[in-house]
């Protein structure tokens, strides 16, 4: 199967990121190589390195980077200041993090990650190794697994799901997704089923377990920020609310300067901005992008630069 990713945002994100010729750049979400290929070829004299975690992506995206100036890596990006002390490299220009599942990995069935591939095995790992789905499901606890679908998918049946896959799990190992969509199917009503797919916000919220992406955004968001370069560009796509809620809120403490309370006549706390953020409210895609790529839709960029 061809690993095939459309770059979302692509236009706005390299213009986020305001390359220089001769900058050194982050992606810490290769993925099929596209928003990297289109860093890359603006550099002249400059470096690119392209992380990601799923091996497969990364034998895509050396071969798509091959002969530009840029270094594909195998890893997370919360990692980012480690990967870049392996490369010797103190302070960059910009970074980009596109979070979320490439195309690729939701159109393989053999990935585990869509609900509509109902005789796939239970997976969802982005790195193909550690915790999968099938772990998550058979081995967490009612109250582990209750709180992942209630903070990480936001799903105001948790109880019941978790409650079902717990009884069901007692019958006999939870293998495939198809097993895990009919429980789910059978813990809500009637008329949710009716409504719309009542699987999207658990697979979610077990893909983030899985793959502890909550973790690793957070742990990106500060080191990446921290290597930035004054005038340094940090940009970042979200998909879902509890991300771009996140990645707002983190922003905004950048750009905080005095936290004195109000009735202090002068500042004592000495703290002044980092940041300036440049997208007050984040740019969404175009009519043109959500009708020739219809994964776009929830998506939102917010950029932030280093004071």
């Amino acid at each position: 199967m061809e690993f095939r990713h459309i770059p979302v945002l692509l236009d706005e994100c390299i213009d986020g990121l305001d390359i220089k010729p001769d900058g050194i750049y982050v992606d810490g979400t290769a993925g099929g190589a596209g928003h990297s290929r289109a860093i890359a070829k603006k550099l002249v004299t400059g470096r690119l390195i392209a992380i990601d975690r799923d091996p497969e992506a990364v034998e895509v995206a050396r071969e798509r980077l091959f002969g530009l100036n840029a270094t594909v890596i195998e890893g997370t990006f919360g990692n980012v200041d480690k990967i870049l002390d392996e490369q010797g490299i103190s302070s960059i220009d910009g970074l980009l993090l596109d979070i979320g599942v490439s195309s690729y990995q939701l159109d393989n069935p053999e990935r585990g990650f869509s609900y509509h591939s109902e005789d796939s095995e239970l997976d969802m790992r982005m790195s193909e190794s550690g915790l999968s789905a099938k772990d998550v499901v058979n081995t967490y606890s009612y109250e582990d697994l209750t709180r992942i679908l209630f903070e990480y998918g936001e799903e105001k049946f948790a109880k019941s799901i978790a409650s079902n896959i717990v009884r069901e799990r007692e019958k006999g190992e939870i293998r495939t997704v198809g097993d895990l969509a009919d429980i789910i199917r059978e813990s809500v009503p009637a008329k949710v089923r009716r409504d719309k797919n009542p699987c999207k916000k658990t697979f979610q919220a077990i893909r983030i377990e899985v793959n502890n992406e909550f973790s690793e955004l957070s742990e990106a968001l500060d080191k990446g920020f921290d290597r930035l370069k004054p005038g340094g560009r940090l940009c970042v796509i979200t998909f879902h609310s509890l991300e771009d809620r996140m990645v707002k809120q983190r922003f905004l403490s950048f750009a905080q300067g005095c936290i004195c309370p109000p009735e202090f006549p002068v500042c004592v706390c000495g703290r002044t901005p980092r940041g300036k953020i440049i997208t007050r409210k984040p740019i969404e895609p175009s009519e043109a992008e959500l009708e020739s790529n219809n994964r776009s839709h929830s998506a939102k960029l917010r950029i932030i630069e280093k004071l």
